[in-house]
């Protein structure tokens, strides 16, 4: 492990920012990261409590805001889809956070519950019923469905229809269950039950969830001498009115209370965790004293019961009528250890046979696996998850010892240390977050080998496993990145690409645009593919361009049994290979094609987007030989040209019905049929790499005519995205980032960057919109957001009402093309 980055906060006079007690942090599925702390007053002597989030691309840009809650914030967790946060405190005070107009950095809290006065000590949202596992084993496999398989896992709760209902549970120091769901309509249904019936005071509380869709709640008053209990709770909804059954589970002592030579040792439990939240048998628990710690990892398995031999005789078993019980089993413990002070546990639904969990403690580890504890003496270890042996360990002072020396053997440094208060996994583990006890965010890396010695290809596969998780999620896959070297870049997307192919057509139609928008981030952090992302992105945007044209196609006749008229479109322009457009419109439903004009005239600056590009890429064709040249791969890229092809001939027949929405040329000759000629071109281009397996090289005569169109046509200039301003491609060389909370850092590019430079428009230049192809001038007076991911900016607002454009809108108002997240730019952005 190493540190990545580190941000912390400015010192000011009057007002600082101290780490809240506790201090709470989590981390999403769309890489943010909420955390805690209490903003002290100098002046008026009192503490706000704040909410801080952050998107780990772009750590400086922190959304704060005042949490509205009088007392400490105890708990923070993310919904599934990462998009919507809670927080609870101690007056029992629960509220949801969601986004502004789909904001990573601007939030507003909408609805909430309260238990007036009750301190909340556990939270969770109510489970969705989805969970896909990762069979490490098979991991090299060719299907994606023996890879990752779905798991029946059932919801906390249903709507008519199966829908999973929305809500969270939280469970309060005084023994108290309180569960709310989220109806359709806004309403928020709550209900309040005990955990028992002799309530007790609960000073550690976890929740998870079963297959069968009821929730497992495990609590425990603080002290290692009392049981740690178990109950099991039943959610449903009873003539609109929440209804809560609880039903007590077997309990369990720690077994370093019943070791005669430890029964004193560790008075107070201080750290409650299931393993995960859909593993309700499986629980960690760590006793401390004021020195040292110790974690036990315990099972919950069902066992035979013996039955008497009075009577067997009388009632033989037989089989598998013998009487089964629920038992807590322990499955290992560490020894004494340093005083921890924060557990982070894995996110990444592995599935664990006894042959994975052999493999995982000879010698290779998977991510996954591992568990994370943090000490008083500021180093922090990694631990697989069941046996609890140290997999990894990283001290605080580690710029002080030589780089090459082995991880597990290093001497601990003297001196006290600046300690983790909480600690949160990566979703792939691949990243460890922590908050010190200075209020400070460090970032750590967690490298794929966990410290053991693995061939580049063992690294690469554990890397590619995991960027195919994600794909098929929908996860954001920033923390792999920090692994990714320059080397590697070519390697990861080839062997990408492979995979994605060997799925069913289906599979593949699904996980286009993501596939793309991945090998676009692993290109940016390459300096020989740098010109690829350039390619990427365009090619993120024509899918888009395509599908939304195509889908303002309508059938003459509403009951027509034939194909769409975009998949008609499709099948008769890769059918004709005529190079004359007019001869291929001839075959097409011409009826088919008539929108209404203002419609036409919205799509102007999309129309005119696909004609320059058109222009370019033929432009470019003599220069093939250059592979950083921006459109470099579109000229082999069969699939892509086709579409170029199919639009082209959607706008030659929208011309016909307005001849303002065609692509304006700047031609030399005013008797010339642009469009006639560049479809001729196009054609012939797409003629030579139609079929992916038989790619031939373009005729002299083609490249003759390309050479000429400059001289026919000014050559447009293309708007490729601008550079991101995000952190990864600074973290390369592996040396620690010092940044601040609330000010962008003036770090030295990385050499990537400046060869991108030549593609993006300089910082005096007019800003355009990048999605809908508007200019914004040289100092936009419109709000913009940005994407979090490749830097595309558009405008906040929408300047048109028309319908067409308002579709194409809904495509990337909640995520950016790339699945990026989108962030408010300031009116002076450059």
């Amino acid at each position: 492990m190493d540190l990545a980055y580190v941000c912390e906060w400015e010192k000011k006079p009057k007002s600082n920012h101290c780490p809240s007690i506790p201090l709470v942090c989590a981390w999403s599925c769309r890489n943010l990261i909420a955390f805690t702390t209490d903003l002290r007053n100098e002046e008026e002597k009192d503490l706000t409590h704040m909410v801080h989030i952050i998107d780990t691309e772009h750590p400086w840009d922190v959304y704060s805001v005042n949490s509205g809650h009088t007392e400490v914030i105890t708990c923070l967790e993310w919904d599934q889809s990462g998009s919507r946060l809670l927080s609870a405190d101690a007056d029992g005070h629960i509220k949801c956070w969601s986004m502004t107009d789909h904001l990573a950095n601007s939030w507003e809290s909408t609805v909430g519950s309260v238990v007036e006065g009750d301190p909340v000590v556990a939270l969770s949202w109510l489970h969705n019923g989805v969970k896909l596992a990762l069979h490490v084993e098979k991991s090299g496999a060719s299907n994606f469905g023996e890879k990752f398989s779905r798991v029946k896992f059932s919801p906390s709760l249903t709507l008519f229809g199966g829908k999973p209902m929305e809500g969270w549970i939280a469970v309060t120091i005084s023994g108290l269950v309180t569960v709310s769901l989220l109806k359709p309509n806004g309403q928020v249904l709550t209900a309040t039950e005990s955990l028992c019936r002799l309530r007790c005071r609960v000073a550690l509380a976890d929740v998870a969830f079963t297959g069968g869709g009821n929730i497992v709640v495990a609590t425990s008053d603080g002290s290692s001498t009392s049981p740690v209990q178990f109950y099991k709770v039943c959610v449903s909804v009873v003539n609109e009115k929440c209804k809560i059954d609880t039903e007590i589970l077997p309990s369990l002592f720690m077994r370093c209370t019943t070791d005669p030579a430890r029964k004193d040792k560790y008075p107070a439990i201080t750290h409650l965790k299931f393993l995960a939240r859909d593993m309700s048998e499986q629980v960690l628990l760590c006793a401390s004293n004021q020195n040292n710690s110790i974690v036990e990892c315990w099972s919950l398995r069902k066992e035979g019961l013996p039955v008497n031999n009075i009577f067997q005789q009388i009632s033989p078993v037989v089989g598998d009528k013998q009487p089964m019980i629920l038992k807590w089993r322990i499955l290992s413990a560490t020894n004494d250890l340093d005083r921890v002070s924060a557990v982070a546990l894995p996110k990444l639904p592995i599935s664990l046979t006894n042959t994975d969990l052999k493999v995982a403690n000879d010698t290779k580890f998977f991510p996954g696996l591992g568990l994370a504890l943090a000490f008083h003496d500021g180093s922090v270890h990694i631990v697989h998850r069941l046996s609890l042996q140290m997999m990894a360990v990283f001290y605080g002072s580690s710029s002080q010892r030589p780089v090459d020396e082995p991880s597990l053997k290093r001497p601990r440094t003297a001196g006290p240390l600046v300690h983790f208060k909480a600690m949160q996994l990566s979703w792939t583990s691949l990243a460890l977050a922590g908050v010190d006890s200075h209020g400070k965010l460090s970032m750590l890396r967690i490298s794929p080998s966990m410290g053991h010695v693995l061939d580049m290809n063992m690294s690469l596969r554990h890397l590619l496993f995991l960027l195919e998780y994600c794909m098929v999620t929908g996860y954001d896959w920033w923390d792999i990145l920090l692994h990714v070297q320059p080397s590697m870049v070519q390697n990861l997307v080839e062997k990408l690409h492979e995979e994605y192919m060997r799925q069913n057509a289906a599979l593949q139609q699904v996980l286009s645009t993501r596939i793309v928008a991945m090998k676009a981030s692993l290109c940016k952090l390459s300096s020989s593919t740098i010109a690829r992302v350039c390619d990427y992105h365009a090619k993120l945007f024509l899918i888009a361009i395509s599908c939304t044209l195509k889908s303002l196609l309508r059938p003459h006749f509403l009951n027509t049994p034939d194909k769409s008229p975009g998949d008609r479109l499709t099948e008769i322009c890769s059918k004709i290979t005529d190079v004359d457009i007019d001869k291929v419109m001839i075959n097409l439903k011409t009826e088919e094609f008539v929108l209404e004009m203002t419609t036409l005239q919205s799509l102007q600056q999309l129309i005119q987007w696909v004609g320059d590009f058109v222009l370019y890429l033929l432009a470019s064709l003599p220069n093939q030989g250059s592979p950083v040249r921006p459109g470099h791969s579109f000229l082999r890229d069969g699939a892509s040209l086709g579409m170029f092809r199919e639009l082209m001939v959607v706008i030659r027949i929208w011309g016909l019905l307005k001849p303002s929405c065609l692509p304006v040329y700047t031609a030399t000759s005013d008797t010339q049929d642009s469009m006639s000629l560049l479809f001729r071109l196009l054609t012939k281009l797409w003629l030579c790499c139609r079929e992916e397996n038989h790619i031939t090289e373009p005729d002299d005569a083609l490249i003759d005519e390309c050479c000429l169109l400059p001289s026919q046509l000014l050559i447009p200039n293309i708007d490729w995205l601008p550079i991101n301003d995000g952190i990864i491609s600074k973290l390369q060389n592996k040396q620690l980032v010092r940044l601040q909370f609330g000010k962008a850092p003036g770090l030295v590019g990385h050499t990537v960057s400046s060869q991108f430079d030549a593609f993006v428009r300089a910082p005096g230049q007019p800003k355009i919109d990048h999605l809908r192809r508007l200019h914004l001038g040289t100092y936009p007076t419109e709000e913009c957001k940005s994407c979090t991911r490749c830097g595309c900016v558009t405008m906040l607002k929408s300047p048109n009402k028309v319908t067409a454009v308002k579709q194409w809108e809904q495509r990337w108002i909640k995520n950016c093309l790339c699945g990026g997240l989108w962030r408010k730019m300031p009116l002076s952005y450059s």
